[in-house]
């Protein structure tokens, strides 16, 4: 069996209580080394089987899930965040169907709502925005021109930004010519509940600068919208004069 587990977006503690059984019960645990926190290898038994799959292939990896089934042992594989999101768990998930290996997949708090932690912020905010567009630059893997982030700023929602860390330039003039403004706010989170987390908080058209003045190169998501600022309606859930299902309007 294998079981596809969502690491969480740093902090040993905030992988899931599931995923920390997995992990304690796992016979081979593959981890992605280039941003999992390697911490969290102290959930693992004594005599376990450690792979760092920042250095292999897909090709590799398999071998090393088929090799594990043959014998008869349970393996993790170990994602970053949650593995729905750029995980590259599609293709992984495509083999194991084809040559029939059982698997499950466990879900993890992913890095963008680390980040909403870390400012603290909520993302969806009545009168600013009700959408999150979470999406990437185009870069060696590319995006399809009608998931452009031009065009998802043309909408004004929230939007989180993986993966774009050394392309701020470029993700600068996409939003831009999308339609933020230039003033709009935006946030640069690294490393978001790491130890090492840094906040830095400015306007869409100083990106490239907030990223060098604080030599943030990788391992960050960048925010943008409205939901930066501290001027938004009130919800309805807790207005008194709205009412619903569990408790009347005040008369």
């Amino acid at each position: 069996m294998v079981h596809f587990v969502g690491a969480g977006p740093g902090a040993v503690d905030l992988i899931t209580v599931r995923g920390a059984q997995l992990l304690s019960q796992a016979d081979v645990v593959i981890y992605a080394g280039s941003l999992v926190n390697p911490d969290l290898l102290s959930y693992v038994k004594e005599g376990c089987e450690i792979h760092n799959s920042a250095g292999m292939t897909l090709e590799e990896t398999f071998s090393v899930i088929c090799q594990a089934e043959q014998a008869g042992k349970m393996t993790v594989r170990l994602h970053t965040g949650d593995p729905s999101l750029y995980g590259a768990i599609g293709e992984q998930m495509a083999l194991l169907r084809q040559e029939g290996i059982p698997f499950d997949v466990t879900p993890g708090v992913s890095s963008f709502c680390g980040a909403a932690a870390a400012l603290p912020a909520e993302y969806t905010l009545p009168g600013v925005s009700q959408s999150v567009v979470i999406t990437r630059m185009a870069g060696r893997t590319p995006v399809p021109e009608r998931e452009s982030v031009a065009s998802f700023a043309a909408h004004g929602a929230t939007m989180v930004v993986f993966l774009s860390t050394g392309l701020l330039p470029q993700l600068r003039q996409e939003l831009l010519s999308g339609g933020y403004a230039p003033d709009t706010p935006a946030a640069i989170v690294y490393k978001a509940t790491w130890p090492d987390e840094k906040v830095i908080r400015g306007r869409v058209d100083q990106l490239p600068q907030m990223a060098e003045e604080n030599g943030i190169t990788k391992t960050a998501l960048i925010l943008v919208g409205g939901f930066l600022e501290e001027d938004f309606q009130r919800s309805k859930l807790y207005d008194p004069a709205f009412g619903h299902e569990f408790r009347e309007a005040a008369r």
